[in-house]
């Protein structure tokens, strides 16, 4: 895990920004949460009616796994009709990493690119579920720091 300790010295206002902005910055989306029980057919009609790539399943505010278009694509693909009526838990990424929003955004982009992770959700005191993050917001943020 990336400590303050591992931090580089920084040579870009890019890098500089990295290294001292926080995640807040992001403005992190509020996440669209449901149910481990949720049926998978459900999920992927709020995902497509909501124009989202991911919902966070949550149990009482606390996140418990992310469920993305690339689940939908990977993990169900042509079964998606037959296996609808499952639970979004069982095609889930289990116990997701997650971010404080307090947290660098040198730290996000970390957790993101070594887990391969497209989303994040975002938590305040080490679990409470505040939004989430998208690669489209890192580079949005990278893009707008660029000289």
């Amino acid at each position: 895990m990336l400590a303050e300790t591992h931090l580089p010295d920084s040579t870009t206002c890019v890098e500089r920004s990295l290294l001292t902005d926080r995640v807040g910055v992001l403005s992190p989306n509020p996440s669209i949460a449901v149910t481990p029980g949720v049926s998978v057919r459900q999920v992927l009609r709020l995902m497509a009616d909501q124009g989202i790539g991911c919902v966070i399943v949550a149990d009482a505010n606390r996140p418990v796994g992310v469920f993305s278009e690339r689940d939908a694509l990977m993990k169900l693909n042509t079964d998606a009709v037959v296996l609808g009526d499952r639970p979004v838990s069982e095609f889930m990424i289990a116990d997701p990493q997650s971010v404080e929003v307090g947290a660098k955004v040198a730290f996000a982009v970390q957790r993101m690119d070594v887990g391969g992770y497209r989303h994040l959700p975002v938590v305040s005191d080490g679990v409470a579920l505040t939004g989430v993050i998208s690669v489209r917001d890192i580079l949005r943020y990278l893009t707008e720091r660029m000289p």
